[in-house]
């Protein structure tokens, strides 16, 4: 190749980002709401996610000729310095004092709403544990243990919201309901497989398919015993979420102004101008990180057939997904799901030649670590070795931040100020 394979796999990686950035997605979506809608009341903006702040920002640039105001919260160290609207920075991916206030504030503002007023909320991915307020007779260290137990578990994201749902006073559509009868427009950046907008920061501006039935069955199907508030929650009926045909829900406006599968697409144009070919394997992938790592293996030495010994047929081949994985704790290390998956994927190469990987999520943070992905190559179980490091025994502590710490191949991009899922990238040159 006359690329450098790794420069290569972060450009793509960026551009993936950079699609997906408020800036840049926003100012045409808020086009065609000012032109649907024309606001003659009160504009009150609000929003929570990793990209909440930013998103706000990009509503300030782009309606300066409108009077705003409003809440968003946002990741601790996520914020974006904005005019009018105010910010708050709480925990995630569990929640904390500062989410649940902000969280409260939020829904008050949506209460005050007149008939007459628009209420824009601007959604992207964390907004489930950020806007987390609790359901009467819960305490927030109730919703606190729950989502450990579910994450330590493995729980997918459609799971862990199931239950975060029926336990809230502002997800499943209860911020709809609060914002009635005010017109509402949420505009949302996608960062679940599937893109389904009850799964997205857990719908609060959406119906939900899902049951208070539903939410016991996730914690029965993972053996979590739940707090004994938690468990009294499930079974009251006042806890059950907005349903389609909720008049309340009427006025609602949802659209995606950025997916995963948009991002996918403006890396795989990228690599096509650089000559590479590409295969998808799919904007939805989901499982047991590690598993998916192995998966993959089989799948490059499947394609590389025709590539070995210094052969080639054709251009290089790259392979995009994306997705989320999840990571069942059974060690002590640190890491979160796209290292775990590079590592699964590095041990099963087991130093394939010619072969380079990128895997990161593309919030800038995997799990609740400080970088956002690694990247592998043909050399990194050699120098694994050299330095003394088995990739079995970090896999078995979930520790694969260390591993590619003491490499120096981990990617670090610090906050995004967007979210849409995994990236990975597998180079075959």
């Amino acid at each position: 190749m006359t690329v450098d394979p790794p420069a290569l796999l972060r450009r793509l990686l960026d551009e993936a980002i950079a699609v997906a950035r408020p800036d840049r997605c926003l100012p045409a979506a808020l086009a065609e709401l000012e032109a649907e809608t024309r606001p003659e009341g009160r504009i009150v903006v609000l929003g929570a996610g990793k990209a909440a702040a930013a998103m706000a920002r990009a509503v300030e640039d782009t309606w300066p000729n409108h009077t705003l105001e409003g809440l968003v919260v946002t990741r601790y160290g996520h914020a974006a310095p904005c005019r009018s609207i105010r910010v708050i920075e709480a925990a995630h991916p569990v929640p904390d004092r500062a989410g649940a206030g902000a969280a409260a504030d939020i829904l008050d503002l949506a209460r005050a709403a007149g008939a007459d007023d628009l209420v824009l909320f601007l959604l992207s991915g964390g907004a489930s544990a950020l806007l987390s307020l609790s359901a009467p007779g819960l305490t927030l260290a109730d919703k606190q243990a729950v989502t450990r137990a579910l994450l330590a578990a493995g729980a997918d994201i459609h799971e862990i919201n199931t239950v975060r749902k029926h336990l809230s006073a502002v997800k499943g559509g209860r911020l709809a309901a609060a914002a009635a009868p005010a017109r509402l427009a949420t505009l949302a950046i996608s960062d679940v497989a599937g893109d389904d907008p009850a799964t997205i920061g857990s719908g609060p501006t959406v119906a939900d398919p899902t049951t208070l039935a539903d939410a016991r069955g996730v914690l029965r199907r993972f053996g979590i015993a739940p707090p004994p508030a938690v468990a009294a929650a499930l079974e009251d009926h006042s806890n059950e979420t907005l349903k389609p045909d909720d008049p309340r829900l009427a006025a609602e406006r949802y659209r995606l102004i950025a997916t995963p599968a948009q991002s996918l697409a403006a890396a795989a144009g990228l690599a096509a101008a650089e000559g590479l070919a590409v295969e998808m394997l799919g904007d939805d992938l989901t499982g047991e990180a590690r598993d998916l790592g192995w998966a993959h293996a089989a799948l490059v030495r499947e394609r590389a057939v025709h590539r070995q010994d210094g052969r080639r047929d054709g251009p290089p081949l790259l392979l995009l997904s994306g997705g989320e994985t999840t990571v069942t704790l059974t060690g002590n290390g640190r890491g979160g799901p796209n290292t775990e998956y590079l590592l699964g994927l590095a041990e099963a190469l087991d130093g394939r030649p010619g072969v380079w990987a990128l895997a990161a999520d593309t919030d800038g943070a995997d799990g609740s670590e400080d970088n956002a992905g690694a990247l592998i190559g043909p050399d990194t179980l050699e120098r694994a070795r050299q330095r003394g490091l088995r990739p079995a025994g970090f896999l078995a502590d979930n520790d694969a931040w260390t591993f590619f710490d003491a490499l120096g191949d981990l990617v670090v991009t610090g906050p995004t100020h967007t979210n849409v899922n995994d990236f990975r990238a597998i180079l075959i040159a």
